[in-house]
């Protein structure tokens, strides 16, 4: 007779991985990503509750400029409308609930392609072809339902949560933290999706720890950052981040020589930004890019790919070379990942998979389980123990 091991619940797995001392930490259960159980439990706890950036407002500089996405299965639009305010709606249509628009572009008015059903950049109803005949029918009565959308700093957040903390008070730490960067001051020029085969959390991780680099990312940028200089603070409640500082031979991650607003090695330090749940942010003096990642299952993750020069780069002589420069730099890099994540996937997945201890320089790593287990149970305490 075979005996049939009941799978562990991931939650509590979780719990159990989150309740230890840094000190003694290990990485996360493997059930914490492969479990369907614990895939839906994010989209609840976190997808719907939390806020999740979509991108930057400057890719929507104009009128009639929109992107689309899917939130906890929930597609939606932002734009921005006549007045120049950005704006997110449900991207669905009030008649026979067809979806609106898809991708990103611009248009001067939302029209279905259904039905027709043709709805102004405000969201208001404009025109239903054929409805004179039905009395019940009141075109004041069919506006896109709004979705609350904030522009924070140049990125744009969209929240299903009509109660969610602004992300200005949430995320004042980081302000603070980056003030002397600017990030106002950095223009998109490059935006992509992309879908890989792994758990957006593997992907997060990754993001969130520098250990991998100089070997998942030995033909790139692994020679360019030490060990011995990363700095991997205590996580904050919203995010968390480490630092590295950059080899003054990659020139434009650089502080610009007309930036006077970072001194001393602020000028080649580079920020790893993790604001949770999802957004990952590459801030260096001279240019940004970042990842925001939403689960497409257990096993793959949507990833939104975007980033530029600081605008301090802007009249450089070298620009239009600096900006593809950059490009092929990344797009090198997200190979070395996708492979490296994609690995980290197939052998979590596995039946002998055991998580095992945690180096300092993956700080960020538990503090990330942290965020995730407040999230999963409300009423746990994140046992942080702070550095000295």
């Amino acid at each position: 007779m075979n005996i049939v091991t009941p799978l562990p619940n991931p939650i509590e797995a979780l719990r159990a991985n989150a309740s230890v001392p840094f000190e003694q930490a290990r990485a996360m259960p493997p059930a914490v990503y492969t479990s369907e159980q614990f895939h839906d439990a994010e989209l609840e706890n976190i997808f719907k509750a939390s806020w999740f950036c979509v991108g930057r407002a400057s890719a929507l500089a104009h009128p009639g400029d929109y992107v689309t996405c899917e939130l906890a299965g929930q597609p939606i639009i932002v734009l921005r409308d006549s007045d120049h305010v950005l704006r997110a709606y449900s991207n669905v249509c009030r008649h026979r609930m067809s979806t609106l628009l898809h991708g990103r572009g611009n248009a001067k008015t939302i029209v279905c392609p259904y039905h027709a059903w043709t709805y102004n950049l405000d969201g208001s109803l404009r025109g239903a072809p054929a409805m004179g005949g039905n009395t019940a029918f009141c075109k004041e009565d069919y506006s896109l339902p709004d979705i609350a959308c904030e522009d924070w700093h140049g990125w744009v957040f969209i929240s299903l949560n009509p109660d969610a903390i602004p992300v200005a008070e949430e995320l004042k730490e980081v302000e603070a933290l980056v003030a002397g960067y600017d990030m106002t001051n950095y223009t998109e020029t490059f935006f992509e999706e992309h879908l890989w085969d792994t758990n957006w959390k593997v992907l997060a991780e990754n993001f969130m720890e520098s250990y991998h680099l100089p070997v998942c990312h030995a033909g790139t940028i692994g020679g360019l950052s030490k060990l011995d200089e990363m700095i991997c603070p205590p996580g904050r409640k919203a995010f968390n981040y480490h630092t590295i500082l950059k080899d003054e031979s990659l020139r434009i991650a650089m502080a610009h020589p007309k930036n006077d607003r970072l001194h001393g090695d602020e000028r080649r330090t580079t920020f790893l930004l993790a604001i949770y749940p999802s957004l990952l942010i590459t801030l260096t003096p001279g240019y940004f890019w970042y990842l925001s990642l939403h689960p497409k299952g257990p096993g793959q993750v949507h990833i939104r790919f975007g980033g530029g020069m600081s605008d301090d780069y802007k009249e450089d002589p070298e620009a239009q070379q600096n900006l593809i420069d950059l490009k092929t730099l990344l797009d090198e890099v997200n190979v070395e990942d996708r492979g490296c994540t994609e690995k980290v996937y197939r052998g979590l997945s596995a039946d002998g998979a055991e998580p095992g201890h945690l180096s300092h320089l993956e700080r960020p790593n538990f503090d990330f389980a942290q965020y995730l287990m407040s999230k999963m149970d409300p009423s746990f305490k994140p046992n942080i123990t702070e550095e000295t």
